[in-house]
């Protein structure tokens, strides 16, 4: 099976070293499969909108932090999304 991340007209790799050109940022400060990890958590225990807002957060937090800082943080947010409580 083709990964849809490389398909053609979706290449996220091509699409990463893109917009992190465009943007200014490292793009070896970007670990694509612990963010797409991040984004299925929060997907599936809190809610698929919440993902966008979530990961907006997190880059805002991660502005300026060291990688073992900003892995930290994104520990701590998938932490707090699997432990989100399921709908009463």
């Amino acid at each position: 099976m083709t990964d849809p991340r490389t398909a053609p007209g979706a290449d996220l790799p091509q699409w990463v070293a893109h917009v992190t050109a465009l943007l200014g940022v490292d793009p070896g400060a970007v670990d694509v499969d612990r963010l797409l990890g991040l984004s299925s958590d929060v997907a599936h225990a809190v809610a698929r909108p919440a993902v966008p807002v979530t990961m907006f957060v997190a880059g805002l937090a991660a502005a300026g932090r060291t990688p073992d800082e900003v892995a930290a943080l994104l520990a701590d947010v998938e932490a707090a999304a699997r432990a989100w409580p399921e709908p009463a």
